[in-house]
């Protein structure tokens, strides 16, 4: 019983990561998302994107490693899912002082798996289409951090 809750639970996780769960968006919000993909092996590029967050000055608040637990678990052959989470508070408290409801773009989110041989690193972009012209100047900021980051951890 416990088995089932667990990986219940760990499906609807990746499900609401997909974006596939139902959820419609906010009036006026597009989420746009930044891809890469890499023939190098999955810890490698674990490792990088871990240090890439670091190196960039963010901390890494959460590491959620969905494929390993599954595995552990007793699903043996299920693939490598991982998220990570991370924050730089500096940069938060710039952004919420310039609009605190930007609060739900936080913390920035990467997510890991496999697919069709390859690593695959993704990541939601910040929107720039706001009303407040140095909130979308900082987010472009924040964007280009983000593509540096995923960029980093998947280059040969």
């Amino acid at each position: 019983m416990f088995r089932c809750a667990v990986i219940l639970i760990s499906l609807s996780f990746l499900a609401g990561c997909a974006g596939i769960n139902g959820a419609a968006p906010v009036s006026g919000e597009y989420v746009y998302y930044y891809q890469v993909e890499t023939r190098k092996p999955y810890d490698e590029v674990l490792d990088e994107l871990k240090s890439a967050i670091a190196e960039n000055n963010f901390r890494i608040t959460a590491h959620s490693r969905v494929g390993k637990v599954i595995r552990e678990r007793g699903d043996k052959d299920f693939p490598d899912f991982d998220t990570i989470q991370f924050c730089n508070l500096t940069h938060a408290r710039t952004m919420l002082k310039m609009a605190p409801e930007a609060i739900k773009y936080m913390p920035c989110n990467v997510v890991m798996y496999r697919r069709d041989g390859k690593t695959v690193v993704r990541t939601h972009l910040l929107p720039t289409d706001s009303d407040n012209p140095e909130l979308n100047r900082f987010l472009e900021t924040m964007n280009q951090k983000l593509k540096e980051i995923l960029d980093f951890a998947v280059e040969e």
